[in-house]
C-alpha cells in the first residue's frame, strides 16, 4: 500500500507541472497586466515595479524563474497585497477553506447515501417519490441560490442560526448545507441507481432466502457491493467542494481562499493565482489517490 501511494504521488507531480505551465501560459495570453487597472504612472515608476517582480523579462525567463521558486517551495510575493506572500495568504485562508468543504462533505454523506438507500429499498412508493424529487431539485438549484434561500427563511424569517461570517460552529451551518445539499441529490440519485442494481442480484434473493434480516441484506449485503460508483464520485467531488465554494464564501462573508481567488483574478495577481490553482490541483490529485486507495481496501482482488 505504501509503495503504491509513493508511485501516484510521484504519477502526479507531472500532472501539477502541466497545470502550473498551462496556468502560467493563460494568465499571460489574456490581455492586460497587474498594474494596468492602477492610476497612470510614470514610466520609470512602472519600469520599476515590472523590475521588481520580473515583468519585463521574456516570458520564457519569468517561467523558469517562477519554476525554480515554486520548487523551493516559494510562491513569491503577492502584486496586490502589499507585504504579503502568496504562502502566508493561502495559510491563513485554507484552513477556512477545507474545513467548510469537509462539513459539506459531511451534509453529501450523511444526507445522500441514506436517502438513496431508502429510495431503493422503497421503489416506486411514495417515499420514493419522494426522495427522488428532492434528490431533483436539489441537483437543479444552484448552491447560491439555495443558500440565499436558506439565509432568507432560517437567519431573517426564524432567527435560528446567523446569516454570514465565520465566527463558531453556528456560523458553519448554513454554509456547509448551502454547499453540500447539490451535491446530495447527485449522490442520492446515484446511491439508488446502485443499490437498485445490486438488489435484483441473485445472491441478495439467495440472502433472503436465508432468512437474513432485511437490514442485514440491506447494509451489509447491497451497500457494500455498490459502493463502488459512490467511491468513486465522493474522491473528485471532496475536492470540488473546497473548490467550488467560491460563491457560497463570497454570500456568506467566509474569509476562505475563494474571496482571495476572484480577487486575484480581477486585479491579474499572478503569484496568488497560481498559488490557490495549485493547490486545488494537490488536493485533485490527492483525492483521486485516496479513492484508489480505498478501492483496494474494498476490493481485494483490486491489488492484484
Amino acid at each position: 500500500m505504501v509503495i503504491f501511494f509513493l508511485k501516484r504521488v510521484l504519477h502526479g507531480v507531472p500532472v501539477l507541472i502541466v497545470v502550473a505551465t498551462l496556468t502560467f501560459i493563460i494568465m499571460r495570453l489574456v490581455p492586460g497586466g497587474p498594474f494596468d487597472e492602477e492610476k497612470k504612472l510614470p514610466p520609470e515608476i512602472l519600469a520599476n515595479i515590472q523590475a521588481k517582480y520580473h515583468l519585463d523579462k521574456p516570458i520564457a525567463v519569468q517561467y523558469l524563474f517562477y519554476m525554480k521558486q515554486l520548487a523551493q517551495g516559494d510562491m513569491g510575493p503577492s502584486y496586490k497585497y502589499i507585504g504579503r506572500d502568496v504562502t502566508d495568504i493561502l495559510a491563513d485562508t485554507f484552513p477556512v477553506s477545507i474545513t467548510l468543504g469537509l462539513l459539506a462533505l459531511l451534509v453529501v454523506v450523511g444526507l445522500g447515501i441514506p436517502a438513496g438507500v431508502w429510495s431503493a429499498y422503497r421503489q416506486n412508493s411514495a417515499a420514493d417519490r419522494i426522495c427522488v424529487f428532492l434528490a431533483t431539485l436539489g441537483i437543479s438549484v444552484p448552491s447560491f441560490v439555495f443558500g440565499t434561500v436558506l439565509v432568507w427563511m432560517i437567519s431573517h424569517k426564524l432567527h435560528w442560526l446567523p446569516p454570514a461570517l465565520w465566527e463558531g460552529p453556528r456560523y458553519m451551518i448554513l454554509p456547509a448545507l448551502a454547499l453540500g445539499a447539490p451535491f446530495a441529490g447527485y449522490i442520492a440519485r446515484l446511491t439508488r441507481s446502485a443499490v437498485l442494481e445490486v438488489l435484483a442480484s441473485d445472491y441478495i434473493r439467495t440472502a433472503r432466502a436465508k432468512g437474513l434480516n432485511e437490514s442485514v441484506v440491506l447494509l451489509k449485503h447491497a451497500l457494500k457491493n455498490s459502493i463502488y460508483p459512490i467511491v468513486s464520485v465522493i474522491g473528485p467531488l471532496t475536492a470540488g467542494l473546497v473548490t467550488g465554494s467560491f460563491v457560497i464564501e463570497f454570500i456568506f462573508s467566509i474569509p476562505g481562499m475563494g474571496g482571495f481567488f476572484i480577487t486575484a483574478v480581477t486585479n491579474r495577481d499572478y503569484p496568488l493565482i497560481m498559488g490557490v490553482t495549485l493547490v486545488y490541483a494537490v488536493l485533485i490529485v490527492l483525492a483521486n489517490i485516496v479513492v484508489d486507495m480505498v478501492y483496494m481496501w474494498l476490493d481485494p482482488r483490486v491489488r492484484v
